[in-house]
């Protein structure tokens, strides 16, 4: 039994996950492939990889949004349609993917089950919250990015049928959690000097910032800013008093399973960021709607109270694998 397990290299999401999936999915008799497409990654996976393709990445920005001139000009779709009419799709018995475009179209194209393993998969889910202000547009997009034959989703509750709490890695629940009194902010969508100046006038309160374009560590009188690295930030949020980042979803989880208050600023023109923020506002999650001066007193705020959302996040990955293998006839 041959499998092809492929996964979005852009963000850290969909690989932080996939460390967990991937042992689980090698005790399984089968061959399993992985394959890996898009860039800005900052968490590397521990195995072999059989594809590495560039895909089809959104480049994060630096003013609270995907920088669309720069995702123009690396979205090189000659090459995109070279990886993918490539791509032997055909020589395997299942594809899992977690919203990776390159398996998706080549599945597609020759009319090949593609089974979804992804957060988006859920997003897109009929009973999962949706931000007020409609977005036509963005939900075209995360529909035709990455399309499948069917879906298992993972959320921030489970909202319906085939619609699971999140993937905690397990780096995450060997963790120590206590609170030493600073914040861990990773905003990826900001650039390093708005956030300092924001965060430099909230005064008496210490900040660990993580940052996508720092290669270096920037101290500025409260604000200590370094570059994003797994062990780091594990730490940084596993000790904090609060975690302030983007609505994606892993870090958020995350944050929440450790009992962290959470702040999200959802990124803008991002469809799914806003469905997260929906959601996590839903939760009693506090949302800003951008990282600006005008936010101050909600961030404040924020620190101030002490509230923190209750979640129950099982450990039920090898369960959810073993219902997919079984599902789509495969042998767990």
């Amino acid at each position: 039994m041959k499998i092809l397990y492929a996964i979005q290299g852009t963000g850290n999401g969909h690989l932080s996950r996939a460390r967990d999936i991937i042992p689980i999915l090698k005790k399984k008799n089968i061959d399993l492939d992985i394959l890996i497409s898009g860039t800005q990654a900052d968490i590397d996976i521990p195995y072999p990889i059989t594809y590495q393709f560039k895909g089809l990445s959104f480049i994060f920005g630096k003013k609270g949004g995907i920088d669309m001139w720069k995702t123009y000009l690396r979205a090189n779709t000659q090459r995109l349609q070279k990886e993918i009419n490539n791509l032997p799709i055909e020589t395997y018995d299942l594809v899992i993917n977690d919203f990776e475009p390159v398996s998706a179209w080549a599945c597609k194209l020759k009319n090949k089950p593609c089974i979804s393993l992804s957060h988006q998969a859920a997003v897109l889910a009929s009973k999962s919250p949706r931000p007020n202000k409609k977005d036509p547009f963005g939900k075209f997009v995360l529909e035709k990015y990455a399309p499948t034959t069917k879906q298992y989703g993972f959320h921030f509750n489970s909202y319906q049928d085939n619609i699971f709490t999140p993937v905690i890695r397990h780096d995450i629940r060997s963790m120590s959690c206590k609170t030493k009194g600073y914040y861990t902010v990773y905003l990826p969508a900001y650039g390093d000097e708005k956030i300092l100046k924001i965060l430099i006038s909230i005064k008496n309160v210490n900040w660990e910032v993580f940052s996508k374009h720092n290669k270096k560590i920037i101290k500025r009188e409260n604000v200590i800013i370094q570059p994003i690295q797994n062990q780091s930030f594990i730490n940084s949020m596993a000790n904090s008093s609060g975690v302030l980042c983007g609505a994606g979803f892993e870090t958020p989880a995350e944050a929440l399973y450790m009992k962290k208050k959470l702040l999200v600023v959802p990124m803008k023109g991002q469809y799914e960021q806003q469905c997260n923020a929906a959601a996590l506002k839903e939760m009693g999650v506090t949302v800003i709607k951008s990282f600006k001066k005008k936010h101050i007193n909600k961030i404040l705020n924020w620190i101030e109270e002490d509230h923190i959302v209750d979640v129950n996040y099982p450990d039920q990955t090898e369960s959810i694998i073993n219902q997919l293998l079984r599902e789509n006839l495969v042998s767990s």
